[in-house]
């Protein structure tokens, strides 16, 4: 199997790493077809871009014509040997000026892939990643109905279709899951010993890896923020609290929670706890909530462990990092 190359940092580009399981996950894919669309969300950088590049390259393997969409990379790819279809996404790449204008282009995903099937193409695969977050909850989940409907309903036979998509945490797991469309499935951050060997790819001089497990739990972007700050956490904290938007009206209001909640994650799951600041914290992407059961089969590649609290695990609600834990830590003492 030919392993992606991933741009990881500044003049740093390495090999997939790792994610052994969730890469048989994808051979089992291809041999039975995907009945629903596999709708895989997780923390942000957890590597589900990385999975499903890779992922791309296993169908492709399997004799899949494959169709790619991911609007923050810019990226369209109808690799399904039909020129017509190849060259209209080049086109649609060329059209957009923005990426929410070339997320406002995803209907042609399915378009692509009716057709594909239309013209005889009986295996595709059609993978679509960080585009949700820019069409919106209500419009995501039509999507993923629609191609539920070239699975259940297409314009001509086929021998097997596997359909994947990518979303953060966020509000659009909560209205894709309100619906039976499709099968939702989490993926964490990488287990410890393939981060390291993520870890290992990058260049001395670097801190020991336990302290840099410690801030990113396995989260590989979080690794990559920290070594384009030349590994300086207190920038990398100051950037994430201007990211997330952690003022000091809403550290005020609900400091007392927030204390709760950076002391064990699970504290948010306790009947009383606000629903208010359980949907900023959700909205924000700063937690993972309603952790599904550890059971490995309901999970993309290894779950994370019942509860750890280093890491700010609990059992039904975890920090998407340590790293987002200390931030938020940091912004109650500095207000």
């Amino acid at each position: 199997m030919r392993r992606v190359k991933l741009s990881f940092a500044t003049g740093v580009e390495v090999e997939f790493a790792d994610r052994g399981r969730a890469i048989k996950q994808v051979e089992d894919f291809a041999e039975r077809g995907t009945r629903f669309p596999v709708v895989v969300f997780g923390p942000e950088g957890c590597g589900k871009t990385a999975w499903l590049k890779q992922a791309a390259e296993v169908l492709k393997g399997f004799g899949f014509s494959v169709i790619y969409f991911n609007p923050v990379r810019r990226e369209f790819l109808a690799e399904v040997g039909i020129e017509g279809i190849e060259r209209r996404a080049l086109e649609v790449l060329k059209q957009a000026s923005s990426v929410n204008a070339l997320a406002g282009f995803i209907g042609y995903v399915i378009d692509f892939a009716r057709e594909a099937i239309r013209l005889g193409r009986g295996r595709i695969a059609v993978i679509v990643d960080d585009a949700f977050q820019f069409i919106g909850g209500r419009e995501a989940s039509f999507f993923v109905k629609g191609l539920l409907e070239v699975i259940e309903h297409p314009p001509e036979g086929y021998e097997r279709i596997v359909a994947i998509a990518a979303t953060s945490e966020g509000e659009s797991r909560g209205e894709i899951g309100r619906h039976l469309w499709a099968n939702l499935m989490p993926m964490w951050n990488m287990p410890k010993m393939g981060f390291e060997e993520l870890y290992g790819k990058l260049p001395s001089p670097k801190p020991k890896f336990e302290d840099v497990w410690a801030i990113c739990g396995g989260n590989p972007r979080i690794l990559s923020q920290l070594y384009e700050a030349k590994w300086d956490i207190d920038m990398v904290i100051a950037w994430l609290i201007r990211m997330k938007d952690l003022t000091r009206s809403f550290v005020k209001r609900w400091e007392p929670y927030l204390k709760k909640v950076v002391e064990d994650p699970q504290s948010l799951w306790e009947e009383d706890f606000p629903s208010e600041l359980k949907g900023e914290l959700i909205a924000k992407n700063l937690i993972v909530h309603n952790i599904y059961d550890r059971n490995p089969k309901f999970w993309i590649d290894e779950p994370p462990p019942e509860r750890d609290l280093e890491l700010g695990i609990g059992r039904d609600v975890a920090w998407q990092t340590p790293l987002h834990r200390e931030a938020v830590k940091r912004a109650i003492t500095q207000y």
